[in-house]
């Protein structure tokens, strides 16, 4: 099974994924390790990125997602996924990927971008995430703000995993 945890900058992608990987026993990817440098500059200046930008940086994704799939390991990945064409490029090919949403208003994301340290995403990128966002059809839908061990229990139970 594929979990892809997506949502703006500052979401909790990262957090709420490398946990829930870690209680499951999973391998987590981040998707942003998979940007350019050009990317990154982008961003770290707060230029929003282009589908032209992106699409390298997805195809990349979608390949690490791929390989996991094929070694029929089980992954949680980290990935912003902001629009449906996006996320179809992710899951080309892969039968089991499970989405999960983390909404949050731009005031949140802001605080928590402004708050972080040692990422290159600013608070100058929110609005043009949430511009971009085309919020998910197929996939369960967790408010951001709440604490990570309510949306670890809330994804595992969709899932079908509660811990013992």
């Amino acid at each position: 099974m594929i979990v892809i945890i997506m949502g703006a900058a500052g979401a909790g992608k990262t957090t709420v994924g490398t946990a829930l990987a870690t209680g499951l026993g999973w391998r987590f990817i981040d998707a942003d390790a998979f940007h350019s440098p050009a990317n990154v500059g982008k961003i770290r200046s707060g230029i929003p990125l282009t589908d032209e930008d992106r699409a390298p940086w997805l195809s990349r994704a979608h390949e690490a997602i791929a390989r996991s799939a094929g070694e029929s390991a089980n992954v949680v990945v980290a990935c912003s996924a902001l629009r449906e064409r996006y996320r179809t490029t992710l899951a080309d090919g892969i039968s089991d990927v499970r989405w999960v949403f983390l909404e949050a208003h731009a005031e949140l994301l802001e605080a928590r971008l402004r708050d972080r340290v040692g990422h290159f995403a600013g608070a100058s990128i929110v609005d043009s995430q949430l511009e971009t966002l085309e919020p998910p059809r197929d996939a369960l839908r967790l408010r951001a703000d709440l604490p990570v061990d309510v949306l670890i229990d809330a994804i595992r139970r969709h899932l079908g995993m509660m811990s013992g």
